[in-house]
């Protein structure tokens, strides 16, 4: 998988349901019930992939449903 922008990666978790981005303390974050997600930001740079599994880890979402959803 590729690297991802900031501004989609939160265009396609709010298509997952999530809610946000909020202000946190250090990083802005994102919410579905209760859990919640860290949105980093890479400062105009992509979001690697290392760092979207991460992402994913955290949202509760798998690599397939991800790419599934997606078409990738």
């Amino acid at each position: 998988m590729a690297h991802i922008s900031r501004r989609k990666l939160i265009r396609n978790l709010r298509a997952f349901g999530f809610d946000g981005p909020y202000n946190g303390t250090k990083h802005q974050f994102m919410t579905l019930g209760k859990r919640a997600v860290r949105i980093p930001n890479p400062h105009r740079k992509d979001i690697s992939d290392a760092l979207l599994s991460e992402i994913l880890r955290q949202a509760d979402i798998s690599r397939k449903e991800w790419e599934q959803k997606w078409g990738l």
